[in-house]
């Protein structure tokens, strides 16, 4: 089930938001006299409220970034998460909040991906790397690693998730693709490459799971504050001679509209409704997240 609600004044200030007052009075003061009372806060800082009770759940690339706030959206949606990632020690600190159970894995391991995955509801293929290099530069060895990473490992994950999600009839798979996978850049040519061969291979999925009522989707966000992502702009200043901030506004949201990074619980909140069963009827998408980046 999904609803739709307000986080409390509470639940903005723990998440960092700005709170505001509100406009029917001055901050502090009683209601004006006649004025109905004031909504009852609401317990959940989520947009969008999921219950996954009873479903099984596996994020990849879940130690850090948009895996983890996928893994612990899913998880308080109820959801048992298995947390997969090459990074063991992330991820117990992941599993000591409560966000699952830890599955140490390099997902380059083919056969291990797969057999990871078997006897999951939900996938989430998160797991990813950058390597920035003009393509007469680009090692050889890095553009195959990206593309079974990003491409083969997904395909394998799903593959071994299918024969469950068939036999019970529901099955969530999400591939956090990229803006990349619908618009190219300059010197990313392994990552855009990847990312695009992950938006065929999850609408094929999604045309072959509808009548299993599997569904297949493909999240796209812009540039979202992850590790991978610091790095790039740490990388481009030194590159460049220029402040981090520079890099950030000139270069990177350069064709974004919305000048700012996203938030990885922005990525995972679409994540959750996509697992819903009121997303039931989407199916073969490609949704943005990129601050009017691809309208531009």
């Amino acid at each position: 089930m999904t609803t739709h609600e307000f986080p409390s004044d509470a639940a903005r200030q723990a998440s960092g938001s700005p709170v505001e007052p509100s406009p029917r009075s001055s901050p502090g003061a009683p209601p004006a006299p006649g004025a109905p009372a004031p909504p009852a806060a609401s317990p959940s800082p989520h947009t969008t409220r999921v219950d996954l009770t009873g479903r099984t759940a596996l994020v990849t690339g879940a130690a850090s970034g948009i895996g983890r706030a996928c893994a612990l959206r899913l998880a308080a949606a109820g959801a048992s998460v298995r947390l997969v990632d090459v990074d063991g020690a992330a991820l117990a600190e992941l599993s000591a909040l409560g966000a699952g159970q830890v599955v140490e894995l390099d997902l380059t391991d083919l056969d291990a991906a797969e057999e990871a995955a078997r006897g999951a509801d939900i996938v989430v293929n998160n797991a990813g790397v950058q390597t920035v290099a003009a393509v007469q530069d680009f090692p050889p060895e890095r553009f195959s690693l990206i593309l079974r990473l990003m491409v083969e490992s997904p395909f394998r994950v799903v593959r071994g998730a299918l024969p469950h999600m068939y036999e019970s009839g529901w099955g969530r798979i999400v591939n956090i693709s990229s803006v990349h996978g619908l618009r190219a850049s300059a010197f990313k040519s392994a990552y855009v490459a990847a990312k695009h061969g992950l938006e065929g291979f999850s609408k094929v999925v999604a045309l072959e799971g509808a009548p299993h009522g599997v569904t297949s989707n493909c999240v796209n966000p812009g540039y979202v504050r992850t590790p991978l992502v610091e790095r790039q702009i740490a990388e481009q200043a030194r590159a460049h001679g220029l402040p981090e901030e520079q890099v950030l506004s000139d270069v990177l949201l350069a064709r974004t509209p919305l000048k700012r990074l996203i938030e990885p619980t922005e990525v995972a909140e679409m994540v959750a409704y996509l697992c819903s069963d009121d997303a039931s009827f989407v199916n073969g998408a490609s949704l943005p997240i990129d601050g009017a980046w691809s309208s531009s």
